[in-house]
């Protein structure tokens, strides 16, 4: 190869790390709730701080919410999460293997007892993207945060 064919494949393969990543990356994690390592691997192409601390809530109550309520804690299921960063939008998709969530038992506001253990994630991550779309079975989140 002579030094101009591959000062021309340099600068071909640095466009193409270079450029936006607009596919979608997969991610497997074991029902637990050991989520701090997991949550920086997922925000890793995020670089905005401000949107950074309201995805990370956000995605911390969603992975939650998989391990305790759609795989009820059980070490043998799994939790899967696909991730897309295009220009536009950060998105990511949360799937647990539980029965999912029924659409009547989708509140996303404040449980009207203050001192109640339960019922602020979902609340939590309405107010933290800007998009939420559920799969019709129920065990699969999208949330999107517009950039």
């Amino acid at each position: 190869m002579s030094f101009f064919q591959g000062k021309i494949l340099l600068n071909l393969i640095i466009k193409i790390l270079n450029r936006p990543s607009t596919y979608w990356a997969n991610f497997e994690l074991c029902s637990s709730l050991q989520l701090s390592e997991f949550l920086d691997l997922l925000l890793e192409p995020v670089n905005s701080s401000h949107y950074r601390y309201r995805i990370k809530l956000g995605l911390h109550e969603a992975l939650i919410n998989a391990v305790t309520h759609g795989n009820k804690l059980d070490p043998q299921k799994s939790i899967r999460v696909r991730r897309i960063i295009t220009p536009n939008w950060c998105v990511w998709q949360i799937q647990d293997q539980g029965n999912g969530l029924e659409i009547k038992k989708r509140n996303y506001k404040l449980p009207n007892e203050i001192s109640s253990i339960n019922g602020r994630g979902l609340y939590i991550i309405n107010e933290c993207f800007d998009d939420i779309r559920w799969s019709n079975k129920g065990n699969r989140l999208q949330l999107a945060l517009k950039r």
